[in-house]
């Protein structure tokens, strides 16, 4: 069992679990990797002092230790915030004018050309290609328009 006390063992599982956080979410293991360099650092300072026993006694201390009190800090540090917005993305185009690039004869839909933005148009009446039309209603990616 005398690999166990390497320092440098202690500082590559350190590395690979601060690693492998960026595979899993909760944010857990990286702490467990943050008390094995710990606990790697310690083994440099102290030397053969620092045997296997006090090695997996101070990995279990740090790792609680670091998941009470640096979790919850940490974590509010990387959290990104949410903002909520009144915007009624169902109806954005509705009111807006534009101009009719492929003719519209219902029941065959066409399309509308509203601002650099081409999307399918329906209509209850014909419309020619070319003339300006009115978004009336809009229905997910298609538009229901009327002429001007």
């Amino acid at each position: 069992m005398n690999f166990l006390s390497c320092p440098w063992l202690w500082m590559y599982l350190g590395a690979l679990l601060m690693l492998l956080e960026l595979l899993a979410p909760g944010f857990v293991i990286f702490f467990f990797g943050l008390s094995a360099s710990t606990v790697g650092l310690c083994r440099f300072a102290f030397g053969e002092a620092f045997d296997l026993t006090w090695q997996l006694a101070a990995f279990s201390v740090f790792s609680i230790v670091y998941l009470v009190f640096l979790r919850r800090w940490m974590k509010k540090i990387f959290a990104g915030s949410v903002e909520t917005s009144c915007a009624d993305f169902a109806n954005d185009n509705v009111g807006r004018i534009g101009k009719i690039t492929v003719a519209v004869n219902p029941p065959i839909a066409g399309r509308i050309l509203l601002g650099d933005a081409e999307w399918n148009a329906i209509s209850e009446t014909a419309l020619a290609a070319g003339v300006d039309a009115k978004v009336v209603a809009q229905d997910n990616l298609t538009m229901k328009v009327a002429a001007l």
